[in-house]
């Protein structure tokens, strides 16, 4: 697969000092600068393209985003502003496709994001700039779908009643669709579309999150969602609708084209609801 995508591989590659220093950061390690291209997203799009977990460079980015990790578990992942919880998701994200959930300093981070889950089920960023609506008495749900992306790699004792309360509360959002949390995500038009890679909070990541959890498929609202990405499929393959521009060149993610490696991730979606359908056989025998 590396050789097939080899000229997306260096194109990403050839972004690592856009912000004036290495590994797509800044001289003051501003993780997430210069989107699509940061420390926190391009080894992520590299992982999928193929490179291997044993490539240098992925310790290297470990590295990089380990020095910004503090003792209670959080990420300063830029040197000015408040630390919030999106924050310390997709730190955790990264690290966790890399290998490290075993690191002890992740268990710190775990720690910290159970010890703040909200009473509905999911986690906040607290900061308001829309306003302070009745919309924001909500968890956020990117940041709650990006850090149940984060469990999949741990176990712990509180993870059932943890994951339920979280998958419950973005299942009840597509029950309601509308604008939630002070980040005002909603379920409408742009959420509907097949954003790959997986950067936002969307249709297909968030199927594929849910997937890998039985209490969500064993509910209706994601067979739901689930039928809904499904009719997005052509023979088999998915197509992608959106994609950031910037990422719009690269052969692995054309929008209005069939993703081979979208097309993946689609049918491990559909070998998580194999296996639970064996299961729940099993169970009835």
């Amino acid at each position: 697969m590396m050789n097939q995508f080899k000229h997306d591989i260096e194109a990403i590659m050839s972004h690592q000092t856009d912000n004036g220093f290495d590994l797509w950061t800044t001289p003051d390690l501003k993780l997430l600068k210069g989107a699509p291209f940061t420390t926190l997203e391009s080894p992520l799009y590299l992982l999928e393209l193929g490179l291997p977990l044993s490539d240098p460079l992925f310790a290297k980015v470990a590295d990089l985003i380990f020095s910004t990790w503090r003792k209670d578990g959080r990420f300063k992942i830029s040197p000015a502003g408040a630390i919030y919880p999106c924050h310390v998701a997709l730190a955790l994200k990264t690290l966790c496709y890399l290998g490290h959930s075993s690191d002890e300093r992740l268990q710190h981070s775990l720690a910290f994001l159970i010890n703040i889950q909200e009473v509905d089920g999911g986690w906040k960023c607290h900061k308001y700039s829309f306003g302070r609506g009745e919309e924001t008495t909500y968890s956020t749900p990117n940041t709650t779908l990006i850090i149940l992306d984060c469990l999949r790699f741990f176990e712990f004792p509180e993870k059932e009643a943890v994951t339920r309360k979280a998958i419950e509360f973005l299942l009840h959002h597509w029950e309601i669709k509308r604008p939630i949390s002070p980040c005002h995500y909603g379920i409408g038009t742009l959420f509907m579309q097949t954003e790959y890679p997986f950067r936002g909070y969307n249709l297909f990541y968030y199927v594929y999150v849910l997937s890998f959890y039985q209490t969500a498929l064993q509910d209706q609202r994601f067979t739901d969602a689930y039928q809904r990405l499904a009719e997005k499929s052509v023979d088999g393959k998915l197509i992608v609708e959106r994609v950031v521009p910037k990422l719009g060149k690269l052969s692995f993610c054309k929008k209005g084209e069939p993703s081979q490696l979208a097309t993946q991730k689609f049918n491990d979606i559909n070998d998580n609801l194999m296996r639970s359908d064996r299961a729940n056989h099993k169970n009835l025998d």
